[in-house]
């Protein structure tokens, strides 16, 4: 490793680092514990010697979302609470589309991402001259973008959304509009689910997260025969057959809630699998089933990646300002919508079934 830190699991780094080893030590081995713990304590150090903030997502590894994560969630809120922070440095553990979003609110930042691989198979779907054509083809509609894309598709959008509040956004833009059709991109499942809770017309694009749409509705059922007492709990993101045969459907922090409110005795998650490996850890009274879907691109981020780039400030995430601008508006936009923003759930008892939309 570079600058010649030798990483010894020392006295010291034990005595530093005992507090966050109480709190994992469930989750990972005494031997892994040895091995990160150093990198931790430095990556700490090193935080409060160059003013900077880790930004965890849900779907980072325990190491990185307990052992220096400064804040932890889903995309859109790390990239809010970054923008309250006096931190002068943004590391983004995530993918690249993250760190854009965290530029994109915190201009005046820097914005770190220890990896520029890191990227995502929905972000990559669509790029902003494919939303330009979009528009063309249906001049007046507006475009309602999942903040899971990158900031030049963000840039030709009129108000973005989340899993979580996707809805409520479609509905709030029909109304604002005048319209009855919509057009939600990038992600089909997500539009087609937003379909089932909605009267308003959807027009979607193509673009699939890979780790999601790898889950049917065969492996749910399989799931529930084998523990008939778990609540199974979905992503959105999934395809909507995979909702139908599920207990409950929401945003990684809607599960999140769910767990850590509801205590259910056996949960299984379908979404990344390291979200039920960080939950886990405040949630001691439930057992979690773990079919276990990886994202490559989250799994790029690691403790080393995360000390280089202190190290070395790097990788730099810029945005053009021209495009920064017009897609903080788009983002804004949704903060800006009055609560109640989102309820805790899809309601999939209410869900209309085989509600088609429009693919693009």
């Amino acid at each position: 490793m570079a600058d010649g830190f030798q990483f010894a699991f020392t006295p010291e780094v034990d005595k530093a680092t005992q507090p966050l080893w109480e709190k994992v030590k469930g989750h990972i081995t005494p031997m892994e514990w040895r091995l990160q713990a150093p990198l931790i304590a430095e990556i700490n150090r090193l935080k409060r010697e160059k003013n900077a903030v880790i930004l965890a997502h849900n779907y980072m590894t325990p190491d990185i979302f307990h052992g220096v994560g400064d804040y932890v969630g889903d995309s859109l809120g790390l990239a809010k609470e970054a923008a309250k922070s006096d931190a002068k440095i943004i590391v983004q553990a995530g993918v690249h589309f993250m760190a854009e979003t965290s530029k994109i609110l915190s201009p005046e930042k820097t914005v770190l991402i220890p990896d520029l691989r890191a990227g995502c198979s929905l972000a990559s779907s669509i790029t902003g001259a494919d939303v330009r054509l979009i528009k063309q083809r249906y001049p007046g509609l507006p475009v309602v973008t999942y903040v899971n894309t990158t900031a030049d598709v963000k840039a030709e959008t009129d108000v973005c959304c989340t899993s979580a509040n996707a809805v409520q956004v479609v509905e709030h833009v029909a109304r604002e509009w005048g319209v009855d059709r919509v057009i939600l991109i990038p992600d089909e499942f997500l539009a087609r689910n937003v379909a089932r809770q909605t009267d308003i017309k959807i027009i979607a694009w193509q673009g699939r997260c890979e780790v999601h749409e790898r889950f049917t509705a065969a492996d749910i059922l399989e799931l529930k025969a084998a523990y008939p007492n778990a609540q199974i709990l979905a992503h959105p993101e999934c395809p909507a057959e995979v909702l139908e045969v599920s207990d409950f459907a929401g945003s990684t922090a809607a599960m999140n809630d769910y767990v850590l409110t509801r205590k259910p005795k056996q949960v299984v998650l379908i979404t990344e699998c390291s979200m039920a490996d960080n939950v886990a850890v405040d949630a001691i009274d439930t057992e979690f089933v773990r079919p276990c879907n990886l994202c490559p691109h989250m799994k790029r981020i690691t403790l080393e990646n995360i000390y280089e780039s202190l190290v070395h400030n790097r990788y730099e995430v810029t945005v053009d300002p021209a495009i920064a601008a017009r897609a903080r508006v788009a983002v804004q936009r949704m903060i800006d919508l009055p609560p109640p923003l989102v309820p805790a759930r899809y309601d999939l008892v209410k869900a209309r079934h085989h509600v088609d939309v429009e693919l693009i």
